[in-house]
């Protein structure tokens, strides 16, 4: 239709037939949610707003120039209709019929044939196309467009349709400029003319829309998007009402992150850590907390997509206008501009982590006593960022002081020089570790060693292997290579066992003990201790055997375990002598010995068969 010609009695008019494909895909299949229809709607209201404000900049004959820029939503409950309307650039009779009836656009010829060479059917926003408008059908029996243009000399037109064939334009006197969208409702939609349910679904998705939203007179987006300010406009106060928004809090936020970007690609985000970490709490798994928008549409809530799984305690907002509108679940998986977004991003909360934890290290020991498991499962399944995320992990160690935490970073600087190895210990608690046997040749050798307590802390270490070139091996391993430095507070006994009475007594022990034990051999690490069990597998520390143990009361723990034995110890000494005059009381004191060790280790035993042999033992003790 020519731009001259105009329409001074109704016509009605077919629809281009590739409208009426596109009608029955938008109405029977496309959408998974029919909410989405308010936000096309709103999304196409407002981009009315900003066209014509960016016309009046440039243009001072604007019809009806002093029409405020908003958007306001009527409701009839009774005649179950809902009026959306916005004060923005309006279109004439001929962009009625380019944008409405026609497919005029590359772009929704595109998604025509996109969605015909595909299967998918979950393209939850289709408004790159143009074709948002359709969206409409879902809830609606009959929709009526009234509209005026921004031009003065243009004039108002109304175009109607039921969405099956055709569609009418018919001329309309005394319309403001914008336009009008009335939508008659299906009777399975009849809750989209409530109050109530449209101001959740334009809290949901359109919060943050430039212009004022009013719902029956009464303003809903209430909210900033504070994301698109300057962060030193923004007051704290602002930021925390905007996370108890969009987290859905009480509280304030523990960290946040204010940060734009322009290469490799468009991001405007804030983001924030909480104060509490609901997972540890028993609360189940957290909710991916970071919502993905577009030019302040929402695209997807809780997008798993932008930040990786071990990250999902971070609230907040990424918008960027690179994002295809039309994107879906399944493409947010694949779509290597995501997988950049959530490249760069992920790179900006791992810098900015490393900045605090240098800048105020109490305030970051607080933030990892209650997100170090979300980091710890970073470091064992994002190899793109573990080096980073190795950084952030901290530990108690022996020469912490208690609560206080370690780097890997500074505990390599104070290594011996002739040091190889990184040494770590697990255990329930500080005090349990160093109350066992195994840090007694470390202490003598003033080595320091890191404290473990969780039993992912094993599985982050073995998972690891190394840092900086140095490999992390667990302290309770039977093979342990230690710096030749001078040993401290070490005094070798001149009563004690000689060799070959300590190898005989060891070659006794593995007789009497059997399969509990692969090897008794002497202890070269022992100070204090009679007698002490290690691991010959380093694979399969005893914090994780424990933890098996626990959820297999089957599990043999003990297969793989050597026995050293302290020469220098009387209690040793005592052994080989008794073993000489009375064999089966020996065999039982054996057993005592291999009993605490085991306890030493940390593994459940029998107390009854433990408390009997005691029993026995201070029997024949009070005998004497």
């Amino acid at each position: 239709m020519s731009g001259n010609t105009k329409t001074k009695q109704p016509v009605t008019r077919e629809f281009q037939a590739e409208v009426k494909q596109l009608l029955d895909i938008v109405i029977n299949s496309l959408y998974t949610d029919r909410e989405i229809f308010l936000r096309e709607l709103i999304s196409n209201a407002a981009d009315a707003l900003e066209k014509l404000r960016y016309e009046s900049l440039t243009n001072e004959d604007v019809y009806e120039k002093d029409l405020p820029l908003e958007i306001s939503i009527e409701l009839d409950d009774k005649e179950h209709t809902l009026t959306i309307t916005d004060t923005g650039i309006g279109m004439t009779e001929d962009e009625l019929v380019e944008n409405l009836g026609t497919i005029a656009h590359s772009g929704s010829k595109d998604f025509l044939r996109n969605m015909a060479e595909t299967v998918k059917k979950d393209v939850n926003l289709i408004g790159q196309f143009g074709v948002g408008f359709y969206s409409a059908f879902m809830v609606a029996k009959k929709v009526r467009v009234l509209t005026h243009s921004y031009r003065p000399d243009a004039e108002g037109y109304e175009w109607s349709s039921e969405g099956v064939g055709s569609y009418t334009i018919r001329p309309v006197e005394n319309l403001l400029r914008g336009t009008k969208i009335i939508l008659e409702l299906k009777e399975d939609a009849y809750e989209f003319a409530r109050k109530e349910t449209i101001k959740r679904i334009i809290n949901q998705y359109s919060s943050f829309v430039s212009f004022p939203i009013l719902v029956e007179g009464e303003k809903v987006n209430t909210v900033q998007a504070l994301w698109t300010k300057n962060k030193n406009e923004i007051k704290d106060e602002e930021y925390t009402e905007f996370y108890k928004f969009i987290a859905n809090a009480f509280d304030e936020p523990y960290y946040r992150l204010h940060f734009s970007a322009d290469a490799p690609i468009s991001i405007n985000a804030i983001l924030f850590v909480p104060k509490d970490n609901f997972e540890r709490a028993g609360f189940g798994r957290m909710e991916t907390g970071v919502n993905l928008y577009c030019r302040k549409v929402l695209i997807q809530q809780h997008a798993e997509s932008i930040l990786p799984d071990w990250l999902r305690f971070i609230k907040g907002v990424v918008d960027s206008e690179e994002i295809p509108l039309n994107i879906s679940r399944e493409t947010m998986q694949d779509s290597a501009l995501i997988s950049k977004l959530r490249r760069v991003i992920t790179g900006r909360v791992l810098k900015f982590l490393n900045e605090q934890a240098k800048n105020d290290p109490d305030k970051y020991a607080e933030f990892y006593r209650k997100f170090d498991k979300f980091l710890k499962e970073g470091a064992t399944s994002d190899f793109g960022h573990r080096k980073d995320i190795v950084k952030l992990l901290r530990f108690e160690s022996s020469k912490s002081e208690d609560g206080k935490f370690i780097s890997l970073e500074e505990y390599t600087n104070r290594m011996k020089d002739d040091q190889k190895y990184i040494y770590y210990m697990n255990g329930p608690s500080r005090e349990i570790i160093e109350a066992g046997p195994y840090l007694e040749m470390f202490r003598a050798r003033d080595i320091e060693v890191i404290y473990t307590h969780e039993p992912i802390d094993d599985f982050l270490m073995t998972h690891l292997g190394e840092y900086e070139g140095k490999k992390l091996v667990s302290a309770d391993q039977a093979e342990l290579e230690l710096p030749e430095t001078e040993v401290k507070e070490v005094q070798q006994n001149a009563n004690a066992l000689d060799s070959d009475t300590t190898k005989s007594l060891a070659d006794w022990l593995k007789q009497t003990l059997g399969d509990k034990v692969s090897e008794v051999k002497e202890s070269k690490r022992l100070v204090e201790s009679p007698a002490i069990l290690l691991n010959s597998d380093e694979l399969m520390t005893s914090s994780m055997q424990r933890v098996m143990q626990v959820v297999n009361k089957d599990y043999n723990t003990i297969g793989k375990k050597v026995l050293e034995i302290n020469p220098n110890h009387e209690l040793i000494k005592q052994l080989a002598l008794l073993r000489e005059k009375d064999e089966e009381f020996a065999k039982i004191a054996a057993e005592q010995i291999y009993d605490h060790t085991l306890i030493s280790a940390g593994f459940i035993i029998d107390p009854r068969t433990m408390v009997e042999r005691m029993y026995q033992i201070l029997g024949r003790a009070l005998k004497k």
